[in-house]
């Protein structure tokens, strides 16, 4: 018998402090791949009030500015003036930067099945650790309603804030959503939370009023809509202090904000200033690839991906898949086709998703998935009629 339960995500604007952390260490990330593809990063940003610190590993031949880029990533997001909590023309920025340790790259650079013989050329993983993807058919973007709607309702956020007409609020902020479901079927949305930073003579009954007009009305649908939805602004009642002076702010801090909102598992890796040798960042992307491609096949209304890795191994540990009673196919054959269809060691992930590219900043706000905004090559469903065939194959023995 199927229940009733409501179900909550929340996401964050870009001027939110870890998300601003997060921009800074990918913007460092791609201005390093645009001039050397091959570097290996791990960029680590702390903000707090009028400091950035720019830490981490990164072994590279070429030069970037890196103050120069935190700078101008504080600045598009709108952080110009000290009232806002912050300003990218005025703060201080410290940069702590080594290589990475040679102890890890003797095992990325040459796997153990290359010192052991059995392969001629490959890349090992980049650290240990399980990685997941999810996908379900509840939205057009093969993802979880919830965190869809509070990301768009963020962007929407960023938008009216930057190009009108809510030109008096500021660049930090928060989304919630709760949406009520029966089974794997959305009912209703049930709850829309939304704190936004604003200027200070801006009274809380203008700030609800706006936002409900240009925000939500405009991002979540109608008929979603209904007597029961609670809609929550500023439930404090004031929210003028923000940014980094509200709050601090780090790399890796969001990242079930950058996945699934919740709904599905997490392997605890954060995403942001890492290139893509750390299977972290790459085996989640392949993962989500995965389970979005099978869910587009029509092999499963819900699919989660988990894949495992051992440092300096190219081969993943394991891999299982779980379809929470809506595949057409049991769970151990969905993982022996996808063991025939995607091979999982790194340097393929990174050679077939061509991860080796400067597409990261647009990544950290908003989230990395179901992003039909942007051309990400982990969105694509291009593998649908080989899963298809492989399906038709098994079911017919």
């Amino acid at each position: 018998m199927t229940h009733r339960y409501l179900f909550t995500s929340e996401s964050v604007t870009e001027g939110h402090p870890d998300k601003v952390a997060d921009q800074i260490s990918d913007a460092v990330l791609d201005a390093i791949l645009a001039k050397d593809p091959e570097a290996r990063v791990a960029c680590e940003t702390f903000i707090t009030t009028g400091l950035v610190l720019i830490s981490g590993e990164i072994t590279t031949d070429c030069y970037v500015d890196l103050k120069k880029i935190a700078r101008k990533t504080i600045k598009e997001i709108g952080y110009t003036r000290a009232k806002y909590g912050f300003d990218g023309e005025t703060c201080a920025v410290l940069t702590a930067i080594n290589e990475q340790s040679k102890d890890i790259a003797l095992g990325v650079d040459n796997a153990l099945e290359v010192k052991e013989g059995k392969s001629e050329a490959d890349l090992g993983a980049g650290d240990q650790g399980i990685m997941f993807g999810y996908a379900a058919d509840e939205t057009e973007e093969l993802m979880p309603l919830p965190i869809m709607l509070a990301h768009k309702l963020a962007r929407k956020l960023a938008d009216v804030r930057k190009n009108g007409p809510l030109n008096y609020l500021r660049p930090d902020g928060k989304t919630q959503v709760t949406v009520a479901y029966e089974g794997n079927d959305v009912l209703y949305v049930d709850k829309i939370l939304i704190s936004s930073q604003h200027h200070p003579q801006i009274k809380n009954e203008k700030i609800k009023a706006d936002i409900i007009k240009y925000v939500i009305e405009e991002i979540v649908p109608a008929e979603l809509l209904s007597e029961k939805t609670e809609i929550l602004v500023n439930p404090t009642g004031r929210f003028v202090i923000g940014g980094p002076t509200g709050d601090t702010g780090l790399t890796g801090r969001k990242i079930i904000v950058d996945t699934y909102g919740g709904s599905a598992r997490h392997g605890g890796g954060a995403f942001s200033g890492k290139d893509p040798t750390k299977v972290d960042r790459s085996a989640s992307y392949a993962a989500r690839y995965i389970a979005k491609n099978i869910v587009a096949a029509g092999l499963a209304r819900r699919c989660e991906v988990q894949i495992a890795y051992a440092i300096g191994v190219a081969e993943p540990m394991s891999v299982m898949v779980d379809t929470f009673g809506t595949g057409k196919l049991s769970e151990p054959e969905l993982e022996n086709l996808i063991k025939a269809e995607f091979d999982l060691r790194p340097a393929q992930i990174i050679k077939n998703l061509d991860l080796r590219k400067a597409i990261y900043r647009q990544t950290a706000a908003y989230g990395h998935f179901g992003r039909h905004d942007l051309d990400l090559p982990w969105e694509k469903i291009d593998r649908v009629a080989s899963l298809q065939k492989r399906a038709k194959l098994l079911q017919n023995k």
